[in-house]
């Protein structure tokens, strides 16, 4: 099933996507692009309204599988807390060492350093806190 070309749509609309062959969730219009954001919420990308198509039902499904896979993988796995920094432990020397290398990661808008940065936390504390 082949749908003909629209650049409007109604927010919250699920597109389909076919340069990344995603679907997301229509949010606006900005200039000569259109917003998406995943099912299931997430980063939004930017997407030529031309090439869009509405999702079928199988892609709308698949989409909102893929989102329910992801929710129940982060509870499970322990990844529930992957979108917030971790917390150095108080009177911890090496938190406080690997605190400031972040702190100074997002001073320099270092994106990739203040994620090491992260990944370094996070390994310390299950070493030597035991989370």
């Amino acid at each position: 099933m082949t749908t003909e070309p629209t650049t409007s749509f109604e927010p919250g609309a699920l597109l389909h996507d076919p340069e990344t062959d995603r679907v997301g969730e229509y949010q606006a219009t900005v200039g000569p692009y259109a917003l998406l954001r995943p099912v299931g919420g997430g980063r939004e990308w930017q997407a030529a309204p031309t090439s869009l198509r509405v999702a079928t039902p199988e892609q709308r499904l698949s989409a909102g599988v893929r989102a329910a896979n992801e929710r129940a993988g982060r509870a499970t796995w322990g990844y529930a807390e992957l979108d917030r920094p971790p917390v150095p432990v108080a009177d911890c020397e090496t938190c406080a060492e690997v605190a400031a290398l972040r702190r100074a990661a997002q001073a320099a808008s270092d994106a990739s350093a203040e994620t090491d940065a992260d990944v370094l936390m996070r390994r310390h504390h299950r070493a030597a806190h035991g989370a």
